[in-house]
């Protein structure tokens, strides 16, 4: 096994015209935000504006972790309450029975180091998926996709339904002869899988202190496990997911390792183009911390005000040790804060980071 790369501004490639492409999105983003707003009376997310679940709980970083994986905030032992807000990606709030990727995002409290440009607080966010890599490689191709998304916003709800139980059937076929499509999963073909049961992934490339690295998070303890691959059947019920989560998740004691893959080959774990899986074989992932929720109502509504309305993630909140990569990763600043301040001024509530 080759020894992990050292982290070096030059191994991104920063474009001179990422700036105006930024511009473009939330162009299209706002289509987005003052669509929604306007149908709900309310602002929510532009991506990930349907939450499911929202737990609370501990991370624990691992001692005596080896020099490459003590770094930013695994390089202490320690443990950190977190916030944790399962979600479907789009930027409108559909039905479940509309079965898309899931999202994970995670907010790491009291963290000390110095912070990102513009990072509030002493917080470090992870903002994940239930696949190894994005649906884009660049943010103007991404661009492409979210016109398409915005001029189907909180539109046609009832043919999207029947969009969906078609992409599922390619889905499953396409699966069954070994090919993947993060397309397809996108608009609506993704299994309607339970979220407490998949594996999450970072899908684009962070400084990890000295080093690079993707992040996963899996589920071991065996109430979740359980849940792997199980299909929830949302039929008539547009809210089934989180229904079924609230029910789940006040038996169940949760525990998921927090696995870091570091960079070993430029090409083979590209930083430019997260559409490429980091493979296991290449690039495998360690754990470095353990994250625990007790038995919990999932949809309190204290905590969902508290965290679903009055916080945000955003991959540019945290450490600089940990500072986002890639060109994906560069328009997400402009954009997720762009996202926040609109949902803050619709709504007459600030958005801030946990004290």
């Amino acid at each position: 096994m080759t020894d992990p790369i050292r982290y070096s501004p030059d191994l991104e490639d920063v474009k001179p015209d990422e700036g105006e492409t930024v511009e473009q999105l939330n162009e299209q983003f706002d289509i987005i935000l003052k669509t929604t707003h306007e149908d709900y009376g309310h602002a929510v997310r532009s991506v990930h504006a349907k939450a499911h679940a929202i737990v609370e709980g501990t991370l624990t970083v691992h001692p005596d972790l080896p020099p490459e994986l003590a770094q930013g905030m695994f390089a202490s032992a320690g443990e950190h309450s977190v916030f944790m807000r399962f979600s479907t990606n789009p930027g409108d709030i559909l039905s479940d029975e509309i079965s898309l990727p899931r999202g994970l995002a995670i907010k790491v409290l009291d963290v000390e180091g110095a912070r990102l440009p513009g990072a509030e607080g002493r917080t470090q966010d992870f903002v994940m998926v239930n696949g190894p890599v994005f649906q884009a490689k660049t943010a103007e191709k991404f661009l492409g996709n979210l016109k398409l998304l915005a001029r189907t916003t909180d539109k046609a709800e009832g043919a999207k339904i029947a969009l969906s139980a078609v992409l599922r059937g390619v889905n499953t076929a396409l699966t069954a002869v070994g090919v993947e499509s993060a397309a397809i999963r996108s608009l609506g073909g993704a299994p309607n899988v339970d979220p407490i049961g998949e594996t999450y992934f970072s899908a684009t490339p962070f400084r990890y202190g000295d080093y690079v690295a993707k992040f996963k998070l899996v589920p071991v303890a065996p109430g979740l496990k359980e849940r792997t691959g199980a299909i929830i059947d949302a039929s008539g019920r547009p809210d089934a997911i989180r229904e079924t989560l609230q029910q789940e998740l006040r038996d169940i004691d949760g525990e998921w390792e927090f696995r870091v893959q570091l960079q070993r080959d430029t090409e083979k774990q590209p930083i430019e183009d997260p559409t490429v899986e980091w493979t296991e074989e290449d690039a495998p992932s360690v754990t470095v911390a353990t994250i625990r929720t007790k038995a919990q109502d999932s949809w309190d509504e204290a905590r969902v005000q508290r965290v679903n309305e009055e916080l945000r993630f955003s991959v540019w909140t945290g450490l600089a040790a940990h500072q986002p990569l890639g060109n994906i990763n560069r328009s997400r600043k402009d954009v997720y804060k762009h996202s926040a301040d609109f949902r803050a001024r619709a709504n007459g509530c600030p958005i801030h980071e946990p004290t």
